[in-house]
């Protein structure tokens, strides 16, 4: 299954047969006072920065999220979108809980956006991939829906078909529909991470979608956050993780890594290129 994403000219492929492509998750102002500041300047130097040091680090997408307390994000996402869409060549995900700012965003910018993201509730079924099918745009697919969240992955899984269900009938492609089994912090529940696992199992196996998500999330609270998710994504990448949401500068090594001992890097170029780029 591949997923194609484009920038102004680039495409980036989201292949279920690997390489990991990975989607930068540092434009986004939770815990980046200066994020807030700039943005509330009008000034996108800042969000300019972070995207040249992800996109040098290995992200092949870029997470767009302007949301904080008291912002217009109808404004703000399409604006910080045409800041990035003038400097940079590579696909964008439009990140917001408001499927207006979203919509806004996508009329500016050009290429094919990932939209992150929808989930099973009925209302967002209903706004969000009429505006996906509308521009052409591909679509994470969130494994929760009206009851919340559930522990289950079976029922994860039963949610994830119902998206896949609901997204074809909108006529949007089978491609371009991205699950994300949702990772939720081990420190609250020492099953959290296994029921994930299995989630993205299932959902390789029965589904064959291409499936993101937030890498970092399991690791909240705790110490040694960057071994404990470098540990998680390798398990993950191994069931099927094929987009994860992170920041590059701390998963590009793990990523490289998995995707060579899982037999996709022919001679390990991509591996050696990876570490030669840090020296």
């Amino acid at each position: 299954m591949k997923t194609v994403l484009r920038g102004n000219t680039r495409e980036v492929t989201i292949d279920t047969n690997g390489p990991v492509i990975i989607i930068g998750e540092c434009i986004n102002p939770t815990r980046r006072k200066k994020l807030v500041s700039t943005l509330q300047e009008g000034n996108f130097e800042y969000v300019l920065e972070l995207a040249e040091s992800q996109i040098k680090a290995g992200a092949d997408v870029l997470d767009v999220n302007v949301g904080f307390p008291g912002v217009d994000d109808v404004k703000l996402l399409p604006e910080t979108v045409l800041a990035l869409r003038g400097s940079f060549d590579v696909p964008l995900c439009l990140d917001s809980p408001n499927p207006g700012a979203i919509e806004a965003a996508l009329k500016v910018a050009g290429g094919k956006c990932l939209i992150n993201s929808v989930n099973g509730e009925e209302k967002s079924l209903k706004t969000l991939l009429r505006i996906a099918k509308e521009y052409e745009a591909a679509i994470i697919g969130l494994t929760m829906d009206d009851n919340g969240i559930t522990h289950d992955p079976e029922k994860r899984l039963v949610i994830a078909e119902k998206i896949l269900e609901r997204a074809v009938k909108y006529g949007i492609k089978e491609v371009d529909v991205i699950i994300d089994p949702l990772a939720m912090a081990v420190s609250a529940d020492s099953k959290a991470c296994v029921v994930t696992l299995e989630t993205i199992r299932l959902v390789h196996q029965k589904l064959g979608l291409n499936i993101t998500m937030g890498a970092s999330n399991i690791s909240f609270g705790l110490p040694g956050r960057e071994d404990l998710n470098s540990t998680f994504i390798s398990l993950a990448i191994f069931n099927g993780l094929t987009c994860p949401i992170a920041n590059p500068e701390r998963i590009a090594a793990a990523v490289r890594a998995s995707d060579l001992v899982l037999g996709r890097d022919d001679f390990a170029i991509r591996f050696v290129e990876y570490f030669q780029s840090r020296m």
